[in-house]
């Protein structure tokens, strides 16, 4: 299983989701611009590379936040005569956003710190980026356990990617704090760049992460094999159901699309193979909060056998 993805047996309801998700976009951006506001002050008073390092990700942070939150709304967006299948997809574009914003992010500060090493700037008003270091820290901290909330019970790969880069901050304030504590106090210098460094990897990890959860959504990639074992267990606990094929399913945003084949005894009428359609139907929406089910109907051994196709 991807590590953005979650396990859709938690999935709320899909109006509490959508209203959850629309919380998680507005939390995202406001303490964004909250931390971009701190950080430009704190940079001016130390001139430290690792404030460098932090402001710039709060600034693409604040971005990819925005687009996030656009991308969500355009998600929620009922299906209509244009996009029959929904505008989930959204959700996984925005994804490809982040990870470019993240990526671009974590090659400038590649470069910064590369300078900073062969350049090195003294670090000055250490207190000063502690403490807006802190102020950061558990600002992020509490965005990035409601967004891990929301992206559980709702699914959201906008949301759960949001929740990754996010708590890569977490990482690149601990190392904030860490650079300015070795580069004032124990008479390191090169800490500063080194840590901002490691900060540019750890971002370029996260933004790679972020990627390959979108372009498996948009790639149609299968659900994973526990879920579709789970479709499989539901669709032949009906006592009128002989077999099952041809079980096939993507996800768009937080809406999942099944697609399964059922056998049932040949003599039977298309009404009762149709109410058995519509039962298995049922269970595996009951399983699967807000999902897209089709459900083709068959007579047992259809497949293997050529007179049904005469």
């Amino acid at each position: 299983m991807s590590l953005l993805q979650s396990d859709s047996t938690l999935h709320t309801a899909p109006k509490r989701a959508a209203r959850l998700m629309r919380l998680a976009t507005y939390a995202s951006v406001s303490i964004a611009a909250i931390l971009i506001a701190a950080k430009i002050g704190a940079l001016y008073l130390t001139g430290a590379a690792v404030m460098l390092a932090t402001l710039v990700d709060s600034i693409l942070d604040g971005a990819a936040s925005l687009l996030n939150l656009l991308a969500v709304r355009h998600s929620l967006q009922p299906a209509d005569e244009e996009h029959r299948f929904g505008h989930g997809k959204a959700e996984a574009l925005a994804g490809l956003g982040q990870a470019a914003f993240i990526g671009g992010s974590a090659v400038f500060l590649t470069f910064e710190s590369i300078q900073r090493l062969i350049d090195p700037h003294p670090v000055v008003q250490t207190a000063v980026g502690v403490a807006v270091t802190l102020f950061a820290l558990i600002l992020t901290i509490a965005l990035v356990t409601f967004q891990r909330y929301v992206s559980r019970v709702s699914g959201s790969i906008a949301v759960s990617a949001d929740a990754l880069h996010y708590a890569s901050d977490v990482v690149l304030n601990l190392g904030v704090i860490s650079g300015l504590f070795l580069s004032t106090q124990a008479g390191f210098p090169l800490a500063d760049p080194l840590i901002a460094l490691a900060i540019a990897g750890w971002i370029g990890y996260s933004a790679v992460q972020i990627f390959r959860t979108a372009y498996d959504q948009i790639m149609d990639r299968e659900m994973p094999d526990d879920e579709r074992t789970r479709v499989r267990e539901i669709a032949l606990s009906h006592k009128d159901v002989l077999s099952i094929h041809d079980v096939r399913s993507r996800v768009a945003g937080t809406t999942p699309f099944i697609q399964l084949h059922l056998e049932m005894r040949p003599d039977m009428s298309l009404q009762a193979a149709h109410q058995i359609a519509d039962a298995v139907e049922a269970k595996v929406k009951e399983a699967f909060p807000g999902a897209e089910v089709i459900i083709h109907q068959d007579p047992a051994g259809f497949e293997k056998n050529p007179a049904f196709h005469d």
